[in-house]
C-alpha cells in the first residue's frame, strides 16, 4: 500500500475518523488504533516480515528494561550487547550475506581460486534499516542513561511501528517521539490542513517530478551502451532530480500524514540542492540518517575533536557506513567514499560550520558567488549519484568515461521540453519557499482565498494528469 496510491488514501480516512470521532477521548485506545492500523498497513507488504518487525519491537523493549534495572555493569553490557548483535544481525542475515558472499568468492578469483558462495534467496524485509535503527538508538540512549525505558509495551511499539514512518523513515528517535506518544493529543484544525498541504506538496513532488524524471533516468541508464556523453550527463540529472523528488516527497508525505494525529516527526529535508558545499548538503539531505550516523557513530569516535589522521578516519568511517546502509553493493561504498573525499576539505580546515544559515535569506535572488558555490556543489552530488545508481561500478566508470568524451558536446537523443519545464517550475517553487518547513507552507497566506484554492486544485490536478506511472519509492529497497 503505497503512499501515492487511492488503497492508502481510503486507509488513511478511516484511521483518521476511528482515531479523532471514535476514540478521541481515549489516548490508550487511540495509541492501540495507531499500532493495529500500522501492522495492518506493514502487512501489505508481506505480512510474513511482520513477525520479524514484531520480535524486534519486543527484544529492544525488553531489553531496555533489562539495562535500566541491571544490579552491575556486566548485566548492564551483556543486555545492551545482546539487543545489538541480534539486531544488526539480522540486518546483516537479511540486507549483506550475499553481498559478502559474492565478494568473498570474487576476490578468491582473483587468485584464479574457484568458490561457490551460497546465497539466500530471500526478499529484503521493506524498512527493515529504519526500523532497526529506532531500536538501536532507544537501546543506546537507556545504555547511555540519556534516557528511561518506556514500560508501555503499546507506546514503544508505536513508536517503532507508527506507519507513516515505518517504511522509509524519518528515523525517529525516543525523546522526540515518545512523549508525543505518551501524551494526549488534541485535534489542531490548523495542524491538520497544514499536514494536508504537505501531504499534496509530496505528492506533487513523487507523482509530477520524481516518477516523471525516472521514466528517462531508467531509459538512459538500462541502454547506458548506446548514449552520447551528453545524454548520459541528462540520464544523471534526471536522476538526481528523481531520487530528491521521490525520497523527499515520500517524507512530505509521512510528516503530513503524522499532523494528521497531532503528531511531529523528525524534519528529514532542507532544500538540500540549494546547498553551498558539501557539508551544508548532508545538514540538509536525510537529515534523520545524517544525525543518526553523527551522534551515535561520528561524535563517539572523536568527532572533529581528534587528530587530523584520526579525524579523516572518523569521516570515512560515517560516510562509508552511510553508502553501506543504503544497500550491499560496492557502488553504494564508493558514493559513501566519494562523499568523504568532497566534505574532507571543510572539515580539516574547519569550514564545515560557515552555512548554517539559508541561503540568500531575506532575499529575492543569490549572488554571483552563491550561484556558482551552488552549481558547483550539485555538479559534485550528481557526480557521486552516478555511482548511486549504477547497477556496478563498471556501469558507473563507462558512464563517467562517455561523458567527460567529446560526446558531451553533441546534443542528447532525449530532451523532454515539458519535463525540463517542470522541472523549473519545481525548483522556482522551491527557492520562494526554501525559508519553510516545506515549499508551498506559505500558501494560507495568500488572499484572496479563491487565489488559494484555485492553486491548490492546479496542483490537484496536475498530480492527477501525471498519476499513474506506479514507480516504487526508491527507499523502500533500503
Amino acid at each position: 500500500m503505497s503512499f501515492n496510491s487511492i488503497y492508502f488514501g481510503l486507509f488513511l480516512t478511516i484511521v483518521f475518523l476511528l482515531y479523532w470521532f471514535v476514540k478521541n477521548k481515549n489516548i490508550k485506545l487511540q495509541n492501540i488504533l495507531l499500532l493495529v492500523a500500522s501492522y495492518f498497513f506493514y502487512t501489505c507488504w508481506d505480512w510474513r516480515f511482520l513477525f520479524l518487525l514484531m520480535f524486534s519491537t519486543f527484544l529492544d523493549y525488553f531489553s531496555g528494561l533489562k539495562i535500566s534495572t541491571a544490579n552491575n555493569q556486566n548485566t548492564k553490557k551483556l543486555w545492551f550487547y545482546i539487543s545489538i548483535s541480534i539486531n544488526l544481525g539480522f540486518l546483516a542475515a537479511f540486507k549483506y550475506f550475499n553481498f559478502f558472499a559474492e565478494s568473498f568468492a570474487n576476490l578468491f578469483a582473483n587468485f584464479n581460486v574457484r568458490i561457490d558462495p551460497w546465497t539466500l534467496k530471500i526478499i529484503l524485509p521493506v524498512g527493515i534499516s529504519f526500523y532497526t535503527f529506532h531500536g538501536l538508538s532507544y537501546v543506546i540512549d537507556i545504555y547511555k542513561n540519556r534516557i528511561a525505558p518506556e514500560r508501555n509495551y503499546i507506546n514503544y511499539s508505536l513508536f517503532v511501528g507508527f506507519f507513516p514512518l515505518l517504511v522509509a523513515g524519518p528515523i525517529e528517535r525516543a525523546t522526540h517521539l515518545l512523549p508525543q506518544i505518551q501524551k494526549a493529543r488534541i485535534f489542531d484544525l490548523t495542524k491538520a490542513v497544514d499536514g494536508m498541504r504537505q501531504i499534496l506538496w509530496g505528492l506533487f513532488k513523487k507523482v509530477v517530478i520524481a516518477d516523471q524524471c525516472a521514466t528517462y533516468a531508467n531509459l538512459i541508464f538500462e541502454n547506458y551502451t548506446n548514449e552520447t556523453g551528453s545524454s548520459l550527463l541528462l540520464g544523471a540529472f534526471f536522476f538526481s532530480i528523481q531520487i530528491y523528488g521521490d525520497f523527499s516527497g515520500y517524507t512530505d508525505i509521512a510528516i503530513g500524514t503524522a499532523k494528521l494525529f497531532g503528531i511531529d516527526l523528525l524534519r528529514n529535508f532542507s532544500f538540500p540542492y540549494f546547498s553551498r558545499n558539501i557539508a551544508e548538503f548532508w545538514r540538509r539531505w536525510h537529515i534523520s540518517l545524517s544525525t543518526w550516523f553523527r551522534d551515535y557513530v561520528y561524535i563517539p569516535l572523536g568527532g572533529s575533536k581528534v587528530s587530523p589522521v584520526n579525524k579523516i578516519r572518523n569521516i570515512f568511517i560515517i560516510f562509508l557506513l552511510s553508502g553501506f546502509w543504503h544497500g550491499a553493493n560496492w557502488t553504494f561504498i564508493v558514493w559513501g567514499a566519494l562523499n568523504a573525499i568532497y566534505i574532507l576539505p571543510s572539515i580539516i580546515f574547519n569550514t564545515n560550520r560557515n552555512n548554517l544559515n539559508t541561503v540568500a535569506k531575506g532575499r529575492i535572488f543569490p549572488t554571483f558567488v552563491e550561484v556558482l558555490s551552488m552549481s558547483f556543489t550539485f555538479l559534485l552530488t550528481v557526480f557521486a549519484w552516478i555511482f548511486f545508481r549504477s547497477e556496478n561500478i563498471s556501469q558507473a566508470l563507462y558512464f563517467i568515461n562517455e561523458i567527460f568524451s567529446m560526446s558531451l558536446f553533441t546534443f542528447p537523443k532525449l530532451f523532454p521540453k515539458m519535463l525540463i519545464l517542470l522541472i523549473t517550475i519545481f525548483f522556482v517553487v522551491e527557492w520562494i519557499g526554501r525559508e519553510e518547513q516545506f515549499a508551498i507552507a506559505k500558501i494560507e497566506s495568500i488572499k484572496p482565498i479563491g487565489i488559494r484554492w484555485m492553486l491548490y486544485y492546479l496542483i490537484l490536478l496536475v498530480i492527477f494528469n501525471f498519476a499513474g506511472s506506479n514507480e516504487k519509492f526508491i527507499y523502500f529497497q533500503f
